[in-house]
């Protein structure tokens, strides 16, 4: 029997969270979490959210030019406008729901800045952030009657006129998404959840990757969904590396040592403790993510090293601890005291530019299918994002998403002959050796041949490589039973294929995509 929503949000992270509260008082809500709501990339964020506030200082103007110049020019003018103009309204949103942003004794914000900004706009909650608006949300969405949240369930597949016996290809002018097939991973039954609306919000891709600051279950799950359903799917190739995750090698996920941390005036040194970002940029450590993540990817190769040094010992040590407080215990459990000792970093994939290409109202190309947060391409990042500017975006798109679908689906029913899942000749997978392996190739193949410099060569080598994953992994899908593990599997295959296509197609160096073979093109329209 299926389930029948108003709303189908797959994803609980800051944008699936905001989604809900904002159609609850309207409509009913399921919730869709594949592990626990706790568990989401929203939780790791330490940096914090950007938004002019401070208007004797900072305009609309600035941050927006800011975000163009990050995005290499790429960046779509219409979304760039919507984000910044709004985020204002977006943070109202956020402390309306309990979200504590840090202030100074008079009241107002306490405002950082971080790389590539050019005024002090990130509200913060010291350096945890996104476990701050995480918690928030999380204990509004738990309180609110007309939200189903379903945690430990798995988004298989989204329901469109293919599963009604059409064939449904990328020239279909009105597919449209009816619900999801959803695995109850307590009982291994895939379930049918109609809906009039579907809204995804998976967050990012960066488990394609073994060094990543995500949270291991950032496999990419609503874009490969988009994707295979025929929706249309952009900019993949813009993976932003986070230039300063701690190196300590097995940890994966990867601790990320916020970019406010250089705003505060740390600097990059190598191991011989010589500064070295003079070389790349004037801004020096403050220059945008690519270009810094580019920096210390050169310099490792070029001393044969695997990480460089993040210096703050020069500052003082009581408001070092008291600006960085997570970051401080972190390391002193490794044995590094930040206040005296240079702290190791490496480049790691940190947040996907691309995604579900939206509209202005955050709707796909798939009819009925909304994407937001960071599985959706608005245009805002270009071809690089700003730091700080995600969090916002996911807010205010989730806003624009929810106003406009909120009157679309007095229009929509439920389409009431979707089959239930078939999966009659299916078994158990026998050995989840295969599994993981294929799963750590990916990782192999995205980290050697799709990562921080690209080649033609090195491109067109893991186009062979992930061929051969994607067939065998097709093969045993076809005849088991959907486990995560192997749903999973499955997404990071078509997501590593994506960003790894998308950037064979793109026949210049921009933003995040460098290629030793193509030129950065002269931009003239700065």
């Amino acid at each position: 029997m299926a389930r029948k929503y108003d709303y189908l949000v797959i994803g609980a992270g800051v944008a699936g969270m905001s989604f809900a509260l904002k159609v609850a008082q309207k409509a009913r809500v399921a919730l869709i979490c594949k592990t626990s709501l706790e568990e989401a990339n929203t939780f790791l964020a330490q940096g914090g959210v950007a938004s002019v506030t401070d208007t004797a200082v900072d305009d609309f103007d600035k941050h927006i030019k800011d975000t163009m110049i990050a995005g290499d020019w790429l960046s779509d003018p219409k979304a760039v406008e919507i984000v910044v103009k709004n985020a204002p309204e977006g943070i109202r949103f956020l402390l309306d729901n309990g979200v504590d942003f840090d202030r100074r004794e008079d009241g107002s914000f306490d405002l950082h800045r971080e790389g590539g900004h050019s005024e002090f706009r990130i509200l913060h909650h010291a350096d945890n952030t996104g476990a701050e608006i995480q918690t928030s949300l999380i204990e509004a969405v738990r309180a609110n009657p007309d939200i189903d949240i379903y945690e430990n369930h798995f988004a298989v597949e989204i329901i469109t006129q293919h599963h009604l016996g059409r064939i449904v290809t990328r020239r279909t002018p009105d597919i449209t998404c009816y619900g999801a097939y959803i695995l109850d991973e307590a009982t291994g039954r895939v379930e049918t959840f109609l809906a009039r609306a579907t809204i995804m919000a998976t967050g990012g891709v960066g488990a394609v990757y073994t060094t990543t600051t995500n949270p291991l279950i950032a496999t990419g799950d609503g874009i490969a969904m988009a994707y295979r359903a025929k929706g249309t799917v952009s900019d993949m190739e813009f993976i932003q590396f986070h230039p300063t995750a701690l190196y300590h090698p097995g940890d994966r996920p990867s601790f990320l040592i916020t970019e406010a941390m250089r705003g505060y005036g740390a600097v990059l040194r190598n191991l011989d403790g010589t500064e070295f970002m003079q070389k790349y940029d004037p801004r020096l450590s403050l220059a945008p993510r690519d270009i810094v993540a580019r920096a210390i990817d050169s310099e490792m190769k070029l001393h044969g090293t695997d990480h460089v040094y993040l210096d703050v010992t020069h500052k003082d040590p009581d408001e070092t601890r008291r600006h960085f407080p997570n970051i401080y215990e972190k390391c002193l459990s490794l044995g590094i005291d930040i206040t005296k000792d240079m702290i190791p970093v490496a480049p790691a994939a940190h947040y996907l530019c691309g995604g579900i290409k939206v509209d202005s109202n955050g709707e796909s190309s798939i009819k009925r299918l909304y994407a937001i947060g960071e599985c959706s391409c608005t245009g805002l990042h270009g071809g690089n994002r700003l730091a700080s500017n995600s969090l916002i975006e996911a807010v205010v798109y989730a806003d624009a998403a929810a106003r406009h679908s909120l009157e679309a689906i007095q229009g929509y029913d439920f389409r009431e002959d979707v089959p239930e899942w078939n999966d009659e000749g299916t078994a158990h997978p026998e050995e989840m050796v295969l599994i993981t392996q294929s799963a750590k190739e990916v990782n192999q193949i995205m980290g050697y041949y799709v990562g921080i410099v690209r080649s033609d060569l090195r491109l067109k080598r893991a186009w062979n490589r992930l061929d051969i994953l994607y067939e065998e992994t097709e093969k045993l899908f076809k005849v088991s039973k959907p486990t995560r593990e192997l749903c999973e599997l499955r997404n990071v295959i078509n997501v590593a294929y994506l960003i790894m296509r998308q950037a064979m197609e793109r026949k210049e160096s921009r933003g995040l995509h460098f290629t030793i073979d193509h030129p950065h093109p002269e931009i003239h329209d700065k």
